[in-house]
């Protein structure tokens, strides 16, 4: 059922400075160390002088545990890999954390932090990292916490249904395409629906907690911390949530249940992230913030994703005639000797057009190619095979870019990684709402150079084209 979004103005205002107030409080109070796992780079998209790490060696982990901020992020990577590979890296990562804390002598908690639109390795992952904990620290954990709310993504959970927002409407998540993932998709129209769809029953929707918009905007913290009080057995919550007072109020009556011993796991988007971690909002990023380094090369942008959305802001990214386009032709994907040689065509154009000071924008086909196996894994692998290809436009590049936006989220995952080296980045914030923005370490492909890791499935048509603008100055 749609809804106006004329809806999210209409509920009972909060006192945001009393909730801001409460909440400081506790995080002040709290010493257990945020561990982000990041499925995609995307997760960043709400913070700013946020450590964000490309892999779990103990260096990079003590760096994270001693570092001041009481959050810090590890890409994963693993919306792109198949489940045996994310078994295997969310064992590592687990075990790896575990004795780096107690090496520091730090309490820590894990955020699994996947997708606004609900697709990930869910109940997968989370699982994992609840057998690992409880096995490592003697300690149950009492529940796993589901907050998909997303405001700069316009994602919004109201009534227990998850909404994604078009223009004026609401439309519950299972009713767009991304609930239609060939690899990670869903039909359950509420949360505690998809919960027991994805379990496939294991937890039943109606023994779902579920925090009520109606508690938050009552500001009823009491209520709301005798909720999580009383979860058992990892039994789930949902979070409802349209503004982020909302995820104040709730996260302080999460603190307090923490503080009284409760141990929770979270399954959520980007937004509650940011509130846990204390981060706070600061303007959005202008061309001298982000390009230290002035050159006379132009800029390269990979397009990968291949959302409806994606499709229509590289169509008005092409309204601009100073900018060269460049098309893979992803089709060629199964023959492998065919593909490489598009591959060394695109690059010799990319080459060519960058060191003339031109921007150069690189993009897959539109059609989305499909292995037709039956086997949703042989489509995981055949966009990771694409993927790779087109990070490669990026990784074999001879000369250094003015900048490089990537788009999509397997796609900017496999650019920051595999293609600009990255090991350690500082998130310096956002171009555009939910649109982060990486400041590449000395160790990495091109150093200090921005980039830009622009979700599949966040904007407007426009907005592509407009966080360009602000890379090239005009």
């Amino acid at each position: 059922m749609y809804q106006s979004s004329k809806i999210l103005d209409e509920f009972k205002p909060i006192d945001v400075a009393e909730a801001e107030r409460l909440l400081n409080i506790e995080i002040a109070e709290n010493t257990t160390k945020i561990v982000v796992l990041d499925d995609d780079p995307t997760g960043v998209q709400t913070v700013h002088d946020i450590s964000v790490f490309t892999n779990w060696e103990a260096d990079s982990l003590r760096d994270g545990f001693a570092e001041e901020n009481n959050l810090f992020y590890i890409l994963t990577n693993s919306r792109g890999l198949t489940e045996e590979q994310t078994t295997k890296v969310h064992k590592e990562i687990a075990a790896a954390v575990d004795a780096v804390a107690k090496e520091a002598g730090k309490e820590y908690i894990f955020i699994s932090r996947s997708d606004s639109t609900l697709r990930g390795h869910f109940p997968l992952e989370t699982s994992l990292l609840r057998d690992a904990y409880e096995k490592n620290n003697g300690k149950k954990i009492d529940g796993e916490i589901l907050c998909p709310f997303f405001k700069e993504g316009g994602r919004f959970t109201i009534n227990n249904v998850h909404y994604v927002k078009y223009g004026d409407e609401l439309i519950p998540a299972n009713e767009t395409e991304f609930a239609q993932d060939k690899t990670f998709g869903y039909t359950s129209y509420t949360m505690p629906e998809y919960i027991e769809e994805k379990t496939a029953g294991e937890f039943k929707a109606e023994d779902v907690t579920c925090i009520s918009l109606e508690d938050i905007h009552n500001m009823d913290i009491d209520g709301i911390y005798e909720q999580l009080m009383e979860v058992k057995d990892f039994n789930k919550i949902v979070v409802n949530a349209v503004d982020y007072a909302d995820l104040k109020v709730f996260c302080i009556a999460l603190f307090r249940a923490m503080k009284a011993g409760k141990v929770f796991m979270f399954r959520t988007a980007a937004s509650i992230v940011k509130v846990m971690g204390g981060v706070t909002d600061q303007p959005l990023l202008t061309r001298e913030k982000m390009v230290t380094r002035e050159t006379s090369n132009g800029g390269v942008i990979v397009v990968g994703s291949h959302t409806a959305k994606t499709t229509n802001q590289l169509e008005e990214l092409k309204t601009r005639d100073d900018i060269t386009f460049i098309e893979l032709e992803a089709n060629l994907v199964k023959d492998e000797e065919a593909f490489e040689k598009e591959v060394q065509r695109c690059l010799a154009l990319e080459e060519e057009c960058i060191a003339n000071g031109r921007t150069v924008c690189c993009y897959t086909t539109r059609a989305l190619i499909t292995a037709d196996t039956g086997n949703k894994e042989d489509e995981l692998r055949l966009s990771v095979r694409i993927s790779d290809a087109v990070q490669s436009l990026v990784g074999r590049l001879k000369v250094t870019p003015a900048f490089v936006v990537a788009k999509g989220g397997i796609t900017s995952s496999d650019v920051g990684t595999k293609a600009l080296a990255v090991k350690k980045a500082n998130v310096l914030g956002q171009i555009k709402p939910g649109i982060p923005v990486w400041q590449t370490g000395a160790d990495s492909k091109f150093p200090e150079t921005p980039y830009v890791i622009f979700p599949g499935n966040v904007g407007e048509a426009e907005t592509l084209r407009e966080a360009v603008e602000v890379l090239m100055g005009k």
